[in-house]
């Protein structure tokens, strides 16, 4: 009973820290998701299950099953998500009833991927934006989660007017505080892009003007293959950047979901890539997450020649289990 009581006291002591730097920082206080739930939830209808349910048969279905669809990794949403806070909470509900932490992606900014173009789209207006951003938080309401906030939107900004990089931060940091006032047991990642693509002082700036400094933290790799030793340099460059120049640090996540052979400096289906390891606390981050499914086309490029983005290669999937 004894120990009850110090764990408990522990636990206190750890909230009323986090809620003591919350106030100082002017932020609003979540609680921590991780303590409200035993584990990562697998989503059960993930693009890789959906294959192994409609494939029983093919001789790749039992490593696809096995190293890819049991994993817990995030899920995507977006226009093509439907009536989006009914979607959030649907979601987001199923894990909770499982006792699960959900991972979920937020990809729908105006203007989405403007420069590479493979995963274009977006809302249709900033006001449309607006209005999504904030029933895809109230779906979520006061269950725990964890939010990749808007993969590419900071690093994707090299062909933009300074007008629509503005029009970004601004969008940017009123999701975080809708997240902060409607969903306050989620914790929210603004991505910050890779290693390969933009400097870490660099980066550092772009996340300050989009609101980090209210979000739980940033993340890192979605998408891409930088090991997660690369990541984790670049975190914490990231991190003495923003202490430097804006007086914060934060916690950050990485993208392990194809990053187990590391990157050959091509982010568009390159071969050769190998899943990496599992979701988890930890891990030389705050988390090590899959946000991105292995086997989901990046586009018309590489191993995923003629495919859409996001859709689900078997072949690319199976070849990711072994690395070649």
């Amino acid at each position: 009973m004894r120990h009850s009581h110090r764990r408990l006291s522990l636990l206190l002591a750890t909230a009323l820290t986090g809620l003591l730097a919350s106030v100082q920082s002017g932020t609003a206080y979540a609680a921590d998701p991780t303590t409200m739930t035993h584990g990562f939830y697998v989503d059960p209808d993930s693009s890789a299950q959906q294959w192994v349910n409609a494939n029983p048969g093919d001789g790749r279905a039992a490593a696809i099953r096995g190293s890819i669809a049991n994993v817990p990794m995030a899920r995507w949403f977006g226009n093509w998500s439907g009536t989006i806070g009914t979607a959030t909470g649907s979601y987001v509900g199923s894990a909770a009833a499982a006792g699960k932490l959900p991972v979920l992606v937020a990809y729908n900014i105006p203007n989405r991927d403007i420069c590479a173009g493979q995963s274009g789209g977006g809302a249709g207006s900033d006001a449309a934006y607006n209005t999504w951003i904030a029933a895809f938080a109230s779906g979520i309401g006061t269950r725990p989660a964890v939010v990749v906030l808007e993969p590419d939107s900071l690093g994707d900004e090299s062909c933009m007017t300074a007008a629509q990089v503005s029009a970004r931060d601004s969008l940017l940091r009123n999701a975080i505080a809708q997240f902060n006032a409607k969903a306050p047991n989620t914790w929210v990642y603004l991505d910050a892009g890779n290693p390969g693509w933009i400097g870490a002082a660099t980066m550092a700036q772009h996340l300050a003007a989009a609101g980090a400094s209210a979000a739980h933290g940033f993340s890192l790799n979605v998408s891409n293959f930088y090991t997660t030793a690369q990541n984790t340099a670049y975190g914490n460059a990231v991190n003495a950047a923003l202490q430097s120049a804006n007086g914060f640090t934060k916690p950050y996540v990485i993208d392990t979901s194809r990053n187990g052979n590391g990157s050959d400096g091509t982010w568009c289906n390159p071969a050769g890539r190998r899943i990496g390891t599992p979701t988890q606390l930890g891990g030389g981050a705050e988390m090590l997450l899959w946000v991105k499914t292995p086997g989901e086309s990046d586009g018309n490029c590489g191993t995923g020649a003629g495919s859409a983005a996001g859709q689900f290669l078997p072949e690319v999937a199976y070849k990711m289990v072994y690395g070649y």
